[in-house]
């Protein structure tokens, strides 16, 4: 059960690695801090990532200063995710053999993963966890702020979920969420984590009559699917009950048309963990505040994952 946004947040890391991050402690705050750090690597490899899988691919004969910005980052998150490693390591030694195994010791457990493999999870998990969610939560309250009418149906959801404001987030609560999860789904729609999913052709492919050969990177348009009205009716329009069955407006989507955490066997590990932290931040959220937008138009723009294309102006009103 979680009482505070803080809680939540923890859940992450609590879930693979069972460390305490103290992601919002003051120190944690300072510039030169681990997580500030941790944070800034993440901007710079996902930034460095989309110019040097594009253009001229210098780096791949000497090193150049792109490349030198991505490989420091990459080498500070690995750094972090030894030290952590390795207190965990440490701890698991002495774990009670009754506790159950978190995600992080059920990999220490398997033979069939060397440090290197649980390594690059621990990087993953690191990078991964950081701007998305951060992104779509961002997204996700400013859709409320502009849009009253939604926000206070989500705020009458959780009002009746959440009795008190002190109230917590159960399984229960979790499951009795269908607007609030609506909410998620409609935002990921309109602003997703990226523009869509990059595969390699393993064989020969036609698509619209243009062959495309086998060994060709092909990225999916899953963005702008998702914004034409051929698949969903006033496709630009914030409309969170589409997504209900039941619903007026509820139609059955094509199971390919949203996919914000991939598909198939390298879709998003951690898919359920940030959809539960995001319900459970709007359901916190919008049953304490009343969420106010003060700036101008937000749009995104691509760094490998999409990101706000100016600052997050928020105004929360606490609620009588």
């Amino acid at each position: 059960m979680f009482t505070t946004l803080e809680d939540c947040y923890q859940l992450t890391g609590y879930s693979m690695l069972d460390i305490r991050l103290d992601s919002f402690s003051y120190h944690e705050h300072q510039k030169h801090s681990r997580t500030s750090r941790l944070i800034k690597a993440a901007y710079v490899t996902n930034s460095c990532i989309l110019k040097t899988d594009n253009g001229p691919q210098l780096w791949r004969k000497f090193e150049t200063p792109l490349y030198r910005k991505l490989r420091k980052s990459q080498e500070y998150m690995e750094d972090v995710a030894i030290d952590l490693l390795s207190l965990k390591m440490s701890l698991f030694k002495e774990r009670d053999k009754y506790t159950p195994l978190t995600l992080l010791e059920t990999y220490l457990s398997s033979p069939e993963l060397d440090f290197k493999d649980i390594i690059g999870v621990i990087c993953d998990f690191l990078l991964a966890g950081i701007d998305t969610t951060t992104y779509t939560t961002s997204f996700l309250l400013y859709h409320l702020a502009i849009n009253p009418e939604i926000q206070h149906k989500a705020y009458e959801e959780s009002l009746k979920l959440l009795k008190t404001p002190q109230s917590a987030v159960t399984e229960d609560v979790l499951k009795e969420a269908v607007y609030t999860k609506a909410v998620l789904k409609e935002s990921l729609r309109l602003r997703p984590v990226s523009v869509g999913i990059g595969r390699i052709l393993q064989n020969e492919a036609v698509f619209s009559t243009y062959p495309v050969p086998a060994e060709t990177v092909v990225v999916s348009q899953n963005q702008i699917s998702c914004r034409l009205d051929k698949y969903f009716e006033c496709a630009d329009k914030f409309s969170p009950d589409r997504w209900i069955k039941g619903h007026p407006l509820y139609k059955q989507a094509h199971p390919f048309l949203l996919l914000p955490f991939g598909h198939g066997p390298r879709s998003c590990i951690a898919r359920r963990l940030a959809e539960q932290n995001m319900v459970i931040l709007t359901l916190k959220v919008v049953r304490n505040y009343k969420i106010e937008w003060a700036g101008g138009t937000l749009d995104s723009r691509s760094l490998l994952i999409n990101k706000p294309d100016g600052p997050i102006l928020l105004t929360f009103k606490k609620r009588e």
